[in-house]
């Protein structure tokens, strides 16, 4: 299975991650200090380049914005829980993992990783059913951070915290209505941040299973943030706590 990302972040990232690139079309005329990098690393790994007319590659990537770069990649390889835990213990640190219920927008997903990424979350956990998984904007959207933070693709997630909770991870949910502000929670403890779908929030049932619920606090008529910026917030919340000594 082959998948298409496009846009040179993503491009040079796929490169330096080592993923597996059949071939990477560039448009002609694009600038040297644009295409050189990216025509550099494929030559160090031996990947074809070729340069073509910019309608080809709107053909190839449609509906992505590409910027003139498109690389034909082996579809994403997703992770076990196992692999996720492994690489924190690895790092000898207290596992950092995001729990994605039901995101569907890929947009809100390549944010999500991308600040996964910068703030040393081990892992992120999505569901197989109504869940958007890493596609090509995906990719573009986490500016290639889809190659270095590792995505486990669960068939139940209620389970999933069952199998976290007997590793020893605390699982915090976000809820409007929680009684806990996240500010006073405590995360400096191996822990599963669940992050709930765009309009619905977390799910009832995954609510039920979290050890602890926290909201953000909210001073305007809109009572919700974007899923991408409540995780944003909740993420660098942890960063700095677990920065403290």
């Amino acid at each position: 299975m082959e998948d298409y990302i496009g846009g040179k972040h993503s491009v040079l990232e796929a490169l330096r991650a080592g993923r597996t690139i059949n071939k990477i079309w560039i448009a002609e005329g694009a600038q040297k200090q644009f295409a050189g990098p990216i025509v550099a690393e494929a030559k160090n790994n031996g990947i074809i380049v070729q340069f073509t007319d910019k309608r080809k590659l709107d053909q190839m990537a449609e509906g992505i914005q590409h910027q003139g770069v498109v690389a034909q990649v082996a579809a994403y390889e997703y992770v076990e829980i196992e692999d996720i835990l492994a690489k924190a213990k690895e790092l000898g640190e207290e596992p950092f993992i995001l729990i994605l219920d039901e995101i569907e927008d890929p947009h809100n997903l390549g944010s999500i990783l991308r600040t996964a990424d910068c703030t040393g979350v081990h892992g992120v956990i999505i569901p197989k059913r109504r869940s958007v998984g890493l596609t090509a904007t995906v990719s573009k959207t986490s500016a290639g951070a889809v190659e270095y933070v590792p995505v486990a693709r669960v068939t139940n997630i209620a389970q999933t915290i069952d199998l976290l909770k007997e590793a020893g991870v605390w699982v915090a949910g976000t809820d409007v209505s929680a009684t806990q502000d996240v500010y006073k929670a405590t995360f400096k403890l191996p822990l599963a941040l669940v992050i709930g779908n765009e309009g619905k929030g977390v799910g009832r049932l995954i609510k039920e299973k979290c050890d602890f619920l926290v909201k953000l606090p909210m001073a305007g008529h809109i009572n919700s943030l974007n899923a991408s910026v409540a995780a944003g917030v909740l993420m660098y919340e942890v960063v700095r706590q677990r920065s403290m000594s």
